[in-house]
Formats: structure tokens, sequence, C-alpha cells
């Protein structure tokens, strides 16, 4: 009788400790995918992932909802996922396309919705939606492949769903990739079940009083986010050229050179934070200053080196703006690629806009007045040092050196210093002597 007792009490506390076990509070942690998948999406699900471990999560969740993306970013999210040591599900709130569908097959557990879709994983480029070379197809074939081999789905069903040429006897026929709808995909190992949200599959788990933990941008990728924006990108790429015109005229000031640098790190950095700048890219933008610093200072004219500075100095510029895989385009969208175009387009062309405009007013900011000299020295006031006859004014002549806007004019075969109202004046060009200021000669341009 006492061993029947003890028994029936040992059963009571093991039933007991089942039920707080099932009651203890677990971590779960929750994320969504809900945006094409690129650099900027692989860098939040590896931050979401990273402070799931750190919080010591019991579980994983992503929210799922993307027509897919770019295949790199996917495979390295996929790659996350299968190395994770804390389980990872995943609740697909509406589609699962393409690279979305990927990153679903690597997750422990599949969820739907009411009308969710998985499949579709054609790899096509970004220009116009077609399907892309067979190379890339078969990439994505092997990953999806090895992928469902892992989590152990049918890998031929996997891989039908990338190749219209695979047909699977009695689920799709030749000249169709898969897509499943939420009863077929649980009726092919490809779903454990249709549910509406997060929370009533973790009451079907058996998981109550969970501790959801919902990811949220810290401070530093609002910060990114905020850079990232095509408006704030044109207005720094104007300071950076204003800045970089300013300071190769007028060497020495430094303003304009600490602007266009410190313009430049807001620019390049939050890009190479989010993957999209390499260094490949940044280093093409300071060759492309370095060339026009040489075609200004070292070389007379205007031709090659001046060229090409300013055009690797645009091209760091778009290319730093997009995902491209070593100058490859071809799942680049369209329309990010002529975003970005039209961004650096637009500031360069307001650029060039503003450094006409500005230049002439230059002098009457009070700001440029403690550092430059923006008076002449009148006789009047008792300067007499002038050492150029006052029967110069008017004379015709031609530039020396080029004006930036000072230099040195050629009249009647003599050389004398000059400086011209703002303009910038090449070698040769017809002028016409305005005053005799000081040591110089004030000119313009002679219309013809």
């Amino acid at each position: 009788m006492k061993n029947r007792l003890f028994l029936v009490f040992l059963l009571f506390n093991f039933g007991l400790s089942l039920l707080k076990a099932q009651d203890t509070p677990k971590k779960v942690y929750t994320f969504k995918i809900d945006n094409n998948i690129d650099p900027a999406m692989n860098r939040r699900v590896k931050v979401a992932m990273e402070e799931a471990e750190r919080l010591e999560s019991d579980l994983i969740f992503i929210e799922m909802d993307t027509y897919g993306g770019a295949v790199t970013d996917a495979d390295e999210i996929r790659t996350r996922i299968l190395e994770s040591k804390t389980p990872v599900y995943v609740f697909i709130n509406k589609d699962a396309a393409s690279a979305g569908a990927l990153i679903s097959i690597a997750c422990d557990s599949i969820y739907m919705a009411p009308g969710a879709s998985i499949g579709a994983a054609t790899v096509v480029n970004g220009v116009d939606g077609a399907a892309a070379p067979d190379k890339y197809q078969s990439y994505m074939r092997s990953m999806m492949r090895s992928t469902a081999e892992a989590k152990g789905r049918d890998p031929k069903i996997a891989e039908a769903m990338v190749d219209e040429k695979i047909e699977v006897e009695g689920i799709s026929d030749a000249g169709s990739v898969i897509t499943f709808s939420v009863s077929e995909a649980m009726k092919y190992g490809f779903c454990e079940g249709e549910f509406g949200s997060i929370e009533e599959i973790l009451q079907s788990q058996g998981i109550r009083n969970a501790e959801l933990i919902a990811y949220e941008e810290d401070t530093v990728d609002k910060i990114i986010a905020f850079f990232l924006s095509p408006a704030i990108s044109g207005v720094l790429i104007l300071i950076i050229i204003g800045g970089i015109y300013f300071e190769l005229q007028t060497p020495g000031i430094g303003f304009p050179l600490l602007a266009a640098i410190i313009a430049t790190l807001l620019y390049f950095i939050p890009y190479y934070l989010n993957g999209l700048a390499d260094n490949w890219e940044i280093l093409m933008f300071v060759i492309g200053v370095i060339l026009l610093a040489v075609e200004l200072f070292v070389i007379p004219g205007f031709g090659i080196f001046g060229v090409l500075g300013i055009i690797m100095i645009l091209g760091g510029l778009v290319l730093g703006m997009l995902p491209n895989q070593d100058f490859n385009f071809d799942f680049v969208p369209a329309s990010q690629l002529f975003g970005a175009l039209l961004t650096v387009i637009l500031a360069a062309l307001a650029s060039v806009g503003l450094v006409f405009w500005l230049t002439p007013k230059v002098n009457e900011w009070g700001a440029f007045r403690t550092i430059t000299l923006s008076t002449t020295q009148d006789r009047s006031q008792g300067y007499t040092s002038s050492i150029y006859s006052e029967n110069l004014k008017g004379k015709i002549g031609t530039v020396h050196s080029r004006l930036r806007p000072s230099g040195k004019v050629e009249i009647e075969g003599e050389i004398y210093d000059a400086y011209s109202r703002g303009e910038f004046l090449e070698q040769g060009e017809k002028i016409m002597v305005i005053s005799t200021e000081g040591t110089s000669l004030r000119v313009k341009k002679l219309e013809s």
C-alpha cells in the first residue's frame, strides 16, 4: 500500500513538473523579411539573429513576405539560418517567392497564413525580369536541393521550384515551375500548418506565456537609413563636388576640402555598412579626385586626366549606391539603377550651377572676409604701389596662363599679372583691361 501511494506521489509530481515546464515563459525572438532580399535585408537578418543569440532566445521566428531578390544575399541568409544553434521557424504571411522560398526551406519549420504561397524560385535578371543564364539557375537549383535535403524535405520538389524543365510526377508538368498554395505545401511536406499569426502557432505548440521580443532598428540603423535616402545622398553629392571644385580652384582655404571629406564619409559609410559600396568603388572615387587634381595643377589644359577624373568620381558615386557584383548588373533592378544615375546626375548639375552662382559672391560673405583680401587698395586711401600705367585701361590682349580667377595676360607682347571678375578664362581667350588696381590688371572676357 505504501509503495502504491509513493508511486502515485511520484507520478503526480512528474505531471506537475511537466505542466510547470509547459507554462515556463520562453523567449521567442521575431523579425520580418518583408522587402526585397538585398544587402540591406541581409544586414537586418544578421543583426537580428546576433541579437537573438545575445538574448539567449529559445526560438527565432521570421515573418516572411517577399518576392525575392539577390541570390548572393539569399545564400548568406540561408547559411546563417542553417548554422543557427537556435531553432528558426518561418511564418509566411503572404509570399515566399524565389529567394524567399530558399530562405523558408532553410528553416526548421514552415507555417503559412491563409492564402499564402511558396515557390517560383527561377532566377531572373533585374532589367526586364527575364530568366537569367543557366549558370545562375544551376547554382540556385543546387542550393534549393541541398537545403531541402538538410531539412528533410523533398529535394526534387525544391529543384522544380527553380527549373521549369524538371517534372515531378503528380505535382507539376514540364514547362512550369512549382508554386505551392497552403494546402499543397502541407500535403508535400513544405508546410507544418496553416495559422493566422505567430501567437496562434506558439499556442498550437503548447508554448504558453511566451515572451515575444520583436526586432527594432537601433539608433545606428536609423542614422544609416536616413543617409541612404536618395534626397540626402543627393545633397551630400552636391557638397562633395562643390567642395572639391572650390578647393582645387582656391587651394589653401581648407573649408571646402573639409566639407567635401565629411560629405564623402557620410555618403560612403552607410552604403559600405549595408554591403552596397565595395572597397574598389571607393578607391575608384579617390583615384578620380587625384586625376582631377593632376589635371588642374600639373598638366596644362584640360584633357584625358580631367575627363577620366570626372568619370571616375561620378562612377564611384553611382556604383556605391548599387548592389552590383564586380560590375555585374544582371540582378540590379532597373528602377534602382535609374534612381542612382538620376540622383548623381541631378546632384552634379545642381553643384555646377551652385558653383557658378556662388563664385562671384564668395568674397561678400563675412566668413570669408577674415581669411581673404576682399577689398582693393585704392590710391585715394594712400596706396601707391601700382606699377601699371592707367594707359593700359581699355587695352585688348589674350590670356597667357589660365585665370582661376587670377593668372597672367599678354598685351602687346608684354606679360602682366591679372585677375577676372570671377570668370574662369582659358589660355588664348581674348580679354580687355577694365582697370589697373594694385599690382594686377582687372580684366574681362572680350565678347566677339
